[in-house]
């Protein structure tokens, strides 16, 4: 089973399958407490599972629970939250 990981201290938002890290969502905080996406990856043995999506969107959350403005810069990232822009409308 996969699991998704907020580590805030690292910066990232991490997939594992047991222990192995398999994927992560990685982000800077500026000195305005904005968080810039910079890095979506995941192993490609582990790649068309939606695991990606679930690490942009739990950094997403996190941001929100925050009160904190997201810029996506990976392109992934951007068009993750593209979608879920069109589908709030």
């Amino acid at each position: 089973m996969i699991r998704i990981v907020f580590e805030e201290a690292k910066q990232q938002a991490a997939a594992y399958d047991g222990e192995k890290q398999i994927g992560e969502c990685q982000f800077i905080v500026d000195s305005t407490h904005q968080w810039t996406i910079t890095h979506t990856g995941v192993r490609p043995e582990y790649g068309g599972r939606g695991i990606a999506k679930q690490l942009v969107e739990r950094v997403i959350a996190e941001a929100q629970a925050r009160g904190m403005r997201i810029v996506p810069v990976c392109s992934y990232a951007k068009r993750v939250m593209e979608k879920m822009n069109d589908e709030n409308k």
